[in-house]
C-alpha cells in the first residue's frame, strides 16, 4: 500500500515516542532498525525478506548480549525492530555500522543506536565515514537533500540489492543442504559395498575422509547451481549452464581427492536438484517436474548413434546392450526412484523414530530394489544386478537388522560389488528431506 508524507511523519513521531518510553523504562541503550526504501510503497514481500535478513545479521552479531526487550512491528509505513540491549552504546553502534558497511544490502538498513539518555549516536562520534549514496557514492545526505536521483532509479537499485542478497542467502542454504546430504549418505552405516564409517566397502582408493574432502570442495558448485536456478527461467538454458559448472566441479573434486572419483554422479544429481530447488522452493513435486523440464531429451542427445561397437563408457555400453538409461533417464523422469522409493522409505523410518543410520540403510535398500544401478552392473553383470534386486526386495519385507546388513556388506565386498548409483540417489533422498524440513 502506498503511504503519504504525512503517514511517514506520523509513524516517525510514534516511533520516537516509543523510543522515549523504552529508554525511560529500562535505562539501557536502544537499537532501532528500519529500512531505507524510496517511494510511497514501503512494504513489499521483497522488502519483508530483506528486513528479515537484516534482523538475522543483527541477531548474529548480538549473540551473547542480554536482550531485555524486542519489539517487531510492520505497518504500511515500513518494518521496524526495537531492541533494548544491556551493553555499551558505543559498542552497539560499531556493530550496527559494520553491518551497514559490510554487506551490499546493508546500504538499505538504518540501524540507529540511542544512548540511555536519549542521544542518537552518529558515525562521526565513532570516527566513521558518512554513509554514501545508494547510486553515486557521494555523501547520502547531499543527494537526499538535492534530490539528485529519481525515485525510479532508487527503486530499481533497491530491488537489485534485495533480490541479489536474498538469492545468495537461499543459494548458500541450498548448497549447505546438498553438502549435508552427501555427508549423511557417506556416514550411513553399514552400507553394502559402499564407503561408510566401518570400512571402504569394495573400494581400495577411497575412504570416508576422501568423501569428506570431496564434499568440502563442492560447496561453491552447489551454490552456483542454485544461483542458476534463481536467475535463468528457461529450463534448457539452465541445464546448459549446469553442465558448464559441472565440469569445474569435477575438476575441483579430483583436485581435492588426489584424482579419485568420489562424487561424479552426485555432481550431476545434486547439482540438478539444487538448481531446481532454487526455482521451485520446497515444493517437491514442482522441483522434480523442473528436473524433467531441464533434462528432457538428454538421453537421446547423449546416446545418439551409440552402438555396441562404438560405446566407450560404461553408461554407453549398458545403453547400447540393454537400453538402460541410467541417471539420465532417472532425471528425465523426475527421479521416480527417489520420489517413490528412497524419500518415502527414509521419511517413514525417521517418523517411526529410527536413527539416521537405520533410516538411511532402509532407504538405500529400497532404492536398490527399485533402480537399475549401472555401477552395480558394471562391476558384475546385468543378471547379478537383477538377482540382487530380488534378494534386497525380499530382505526389505523382513526389516533387516544391523547384523543382517553387515553380512550383506561383507558379501558385497567379497564379490567386489558397489551400488554407487544407489548411493547418489540416497544422497538425493536426504537432500529432499532436508529441503522439506527447512
Amino acid at each position: 500500500m502506498e503511504v503519504s508524507l504525512m503517514d511517514i511523519l506520523n509513524a516517525r513521531d510514534s516511533r520516537a515516542q516509543r523510543q522515549r518510553e523504552l529508554l525511560c523504562r529500562f535505562g539501557k541503550p536502544l537499537i532501532c532498525f528500519t529500512m531505507n526504501i524510496a517511494g510511497p510503497e514501503k512494504v513489499t514481500p521483497l522488502v519483508r525478506e530483506g528486513f528479515s535478513l537484516g534482523r538475522e545479521l543483527l541477531s548474529a552479531q548480538l549473540a551473547g548480549l542480554p536482550i531485555l526487550l524486542q519489539e517487531d512491528r510492520t505497518a504500511d509505513t515500513g518494518c521496524e525492530l526495537m531492541l533494548v540491549v544491556d551493553a555499551d552504546a558505543t559498542a552497539l553502534k560499531k556493530i550496527t555500522a559494520q553491518i551497514e558497511d559490510t554487506f551490499p544490502i546493508g546500504r538499505l538498513f538504518d540501524m540507529d543506536v540511542l544512548a540511555p539518555g536519549g542521544a542518537k549516536l552518529s558515525r562521526k562520534d565513532l570516527g566513521l565515514p558518512e554513509r554514501t549514496c545508494l547510486l553515486c557514492g557521494n555523501p547520502a545526505y547531499l543527494c537526499s537533500r538535492s534530490r539528485a536521483h529519481s525515485v525510479l532509479q532508487l527503486q530499481e537499485k533497491t530491488t537489485r540489492l534485495l533480490t541479489d542478497a536474498i538469492r545468495r542467502k537461499r543459494s548458500k542454504a541450498i548448497a549447505a543442504m546438498a553438502q549435508k546430504a552427501l555427508l549423511y549418505e557417506v556416514c550411513v552405516t553399514p552400507k553394502p559395498g559402499l564407503v561408510d564409517r566401518n570400512n571402504s566397502g569394495s573400494h581400495r582408493d577411497m575412504d570416508i575422509f576422501t568423501f569428506m574432502s570431496s564434499t568440502a570442495a563442492l560447496g561453491s558448485y552447489f551454490e552456483s547451481c542454485a544461483m542458476v536456478g534463481f536467475s535463468e527461467p528457461d529450463a534448457q538454458a539452465a541445464f546448459r549452464q549446469l553442465r558448464f559448472h559441472g565440469r569445474n566441479a569435477d575438476d575441483a573434486m579430483h583436485r581435492a581427492t588426489g584424482g579419485v572419483n568420489t562424487h561424479k554422479g552426485a555432481i550431476f544429481t545434486l547439482g540438478l536438484l539444487s538448481c531446481a530447488a532454487a526455482w521451485a522452493g520446497n515444493d517437491i513435486d514442482s522441483l522434480l517436474s523442473r528436473c524433467e523440464d531441464m533434462t528432457v531429451g538428454l538421453t537421446a542427445r547423449d546416446m545418439s548413434g551409440i552402438t555396441p561397437e562404438s560405446a566407450r563408457t560404461n553408461g554407453q555400453k549398458l545403453f547400447a546392450k540393454y537400453g538402460i538409461t541410467g541417471i539420465r533417464g532417472e532425471a528425465e523422469a523426475g527421479f521416480p526412484t527417489v520420489a517413490n522409493a528412497g524419500l518415502p522409505t527414509l521419511e517413514k523410518a525417521l517418523d517411526a523414530g529410527l536413527s539416521p543410520d537405520e533410516a538411511g540403510c532402509s532407504a538405500l535398500l529400497a532404492i536398490l530394489a527399485a533402480a537399475d544401478d549401472t555401477n552395480l552392473i558394471s562391476r558384475s553383470s546385468r543378471e547379478t544386478q537383477l538377482r540382487i534386486r530380488q534378494e534386497v526386495a525380499a530382505l526389505l519385507q523382513r526389516s533387516p537388522d544391523r547384523q543382517t546388513l553387515s553380512e550383506l556388506d561383507r558379501a558385497f565386498i567379497r564379490d567386489d560389488l558397489s551400488p554407487g548409483g544407489s548411493a547418489d540417489l540416497l544422497a538425493a533422498s536426504w537432500f529432499l528431506h532436508f529441503l522439506k524440513e527447512a
